[in-house]
């Protein structure tokens, strides 16, 4: 399946209103997407957004912050969670002791809603949670030492991460032909650095497939999304369908790894360009300027021994990373120029 220059975006967005926020949605993206609006409290916070009915999650509400309680005994919320995962594991399972509540995502029920009451089907549709590794690495214990050192908890966090994915991919599919689900890995850009030594690229593989595979259960199509520069042939080999990455900043990096990008894509599966930068450069940006750095970037990737073609027709635009913590002003021109540069490029290479 094609792409051909399809346009999505990363899930924060800066509005305080949701019905807007979709709005812009679904006007400017190819691949809508259902808004992260953090405007709307601590609720709708990266991780704490998809933390419900996991096990001994603690919500502090007055520091605003959220950590996981392993000092008490668990066995029982534990054994609880694991009978529901298993009794799970089927596709088309009911999910909804991992929903995500209106409480915690006031854009996805908006867009939800809407797609119902216009009862209407779109071609493309993008979902998203929040990766595994950063929820875990991000997210910590009561003795605040990241959860990710604690095994157990570690793989909670991870079978939970896959079934809100589903539970996601469930909603939607009544009103879109293929969806989308990011795994959004921000903390994938540290990986390697003394920070985090000790976290091994064959666990962060073996993680992030496990992920995948349950998007893949529901018949969604997998992504992982990094907004700064890491090793992307972890995401390739832990089995993604889009590699989505920051081609402003980093465009020419995915370039280093070209012997992984060129079976990825020979295997059917996509790049997703974050060449709208979602920073204060996007001032000074206009859809010419975007579309001469986005030429220099595919030009340099075939260069490495890719058919443009091939790089062309699996080509997804997206911003940079989530437009969240942006100004209004400045968040409505990533999504206008996203809209802009995708039907640039459609027209010039006439797909």
């Amino acid at each position: 399946m094609k792409t051909n220059f399809l346009s999505t975006a990363i899930g924060s967005m800066p509005f305080d209103d949701k019905n807007y926020a979709i709005n812009v949605s679904l006007d400017c993206l190819d691949a809508p997407i259902w808004p992260q609006l953090s405007a709307y409290g601590l609720l709708e916070q990266m991780e704490i957004q998809y933390s419900e009915n996991i096990p001994c999650v603690v919500i502090d509400k007055e520091k605003g912050r959220m950590y996981l309680k392993t000092d008490d005994d668990y066995s029982e919320e534990f054994g609880d969670f694991y009978v529901k995962w298993d009794e799970a594991s089927e596709p088309g399972s009911n999910l909804d002791f991992m929903k995500i509540t209106e409480n915690y995502s006031k854009g996805l029920y908006a867009l939800l809603n809407k797609l119902q009451k216009e009862n209407k089907k779109l071609p493309w549709l993008k979902v998203q949670t929040t990766g595994p590794c950063s929820f875990a690495l991000t997210i910590v214990d009561e003795n605040k030492r990241a959860i990710y050192y604690n095994e157990e908890f570690r793989d909670v966090i991870v079978k939970a991460i896959g079934m809100k994915c589903r539970w996601q991919i469930q909603q939607f599919k009544p009103f879109c032909d293929n969806i989308i689900c990011f795994i959004d890995e921000p903390i994938l850009s540290a990986f390697g650095s003394s920070t985090y030594v000790s976290v091994s690229r064959d666990e962060v593989v073996a993680i992030l497939n496990e992920v995948i595979e349950e998007v893949h259960k529901e018949g969604g199509i997998a992504g992982i999304h990094c907004c700064g520069n890491t090793e992307w042939s972890i995401l390739i080999d832990a089995g993604v369908d889009i590699v989505n990455f920051d081609a402003f900043e980093y465009g020419d990096t995915i370039a280093m790894y070209a012997d992984s990008v060129k079976k990825h894509l020979e295997d059917g599966k996509y790049l997703a360009w974050g060449i709208v930068p979602t920073s204060a450069a996007i001032r000074e940006q206009t859809v010419e300027s975007l579309e001469e750095k986005f030429e220099q970037r595919i030009d340099n990737l075939a260069s490495k021994g890719i058919d443009k073609n091939l790089i062309i027709s699996q080509a997804i635009i997206t911003p940079s990373c989530g437009t969240g913590s942006l100004e209004v002003a400045d968040a409505e021109k990533v999504f206008k120029l996203t809209k802009e540069l995708t039907k640039r490029m459609k027209e010039k290479y006439g797909v």
